[in-house]
């Protein structure tokens, strides 16, 4: 019977700590959603799904990025880090040809930052999809990126101790502590889900589904 009694403890104790821990993350995610809106992050940035851009008018219009992904897409160490010292992501300005990004994005204290991180990691799209793609380096990964879609004409890389790469789109040097990998492979897959109008291509019919895979794997072990 005290054996049956003490079990029985154990499993109360663990459920009740279960909750507890469910209603702290409740709570940031509702504390970092406050935080979010007082300080209108709204107004620059998409957090309703799905896509509402249209157009090219429609996405040049945008000031940030959409983030009513953001769970799906982004690690959570990666948004409090970032939110504490934003850092660039993309070398220029939103959706510009001209300016480059002041990397002047507003910074939050650390309780601040980790509860915003809460908030974004609660923002999922059913379209990202688990897939298993985990990262890994290596040359068939980089001749697909490299040679036959030739990615880096966008998107800064790090190669041989140096940074080479185009500026137009976001920085891929750092993509692997930044990036879900699954998401990814997502985007790569089905990327009109998440930007309708985009200067992307598609890969659809370009690329084998395990040529996608392997794309994803690599791009997800950037650092």
């Amino acid at each position: 019977m005290k054996g049956v009694s003490f079990l029985r403890l154990a499993a109360i104790s663990a459920f009740a700590a279960g909750i507890a821990f469910a209603g702290t993350s409740h709570a940031g995610v509702a504390e970092g959603k406050k935080i979010f809106d007082s300080k209108n992050c709204g107004g620059c940035h998409q957090v309703a799904g799905p896509a509402k851009e249209k157009s090219i008018e429609d996405q040049l219009a945008k000031k940030a990025p959409e983030l009513w992904y953001a769970g799906s897409k982004f690690k959570k160490e990666f948004l409090e880090k970032w939110l504490k010292d934003p850092k660039p992501i993309r070398p220029m300005e939103y959706y510009s040809l001209t300016k480059k990004n002041a990397g002047n994005h507003p910074k939050l204290d650390g309780k601040n930052a980790d509860e915003v991180a809460d908030y974004l990691m609660s923002l999922t799209s059913a379209d990202a999809k688990k897939a298993g793609i985990a990262p890994k380096g290596g040359p068939q990964g980089r001749i697909i990126f490299e040679k036959k879609q030739g990615c880096y004409g966008c998107h800064e890389v790090s190669k041989g101790g140096s940074t080479v790469g185009g500026l137009t789109g976001p920085t891929m040097i750092g993509i692997g502590d930044r990036l879900q990998p699954d998401w990814i492979y997502a985007y790569l897959t089905n990327p009109k889900v998440f930007k309708p109008v985009k200067d992307m291509p598609t890969y659809e019919g370009v690329l084998s589904e395990s040529d996608l895979k392997i794309l994803a794997e690599y791009v997800s072990s950037l650092k």
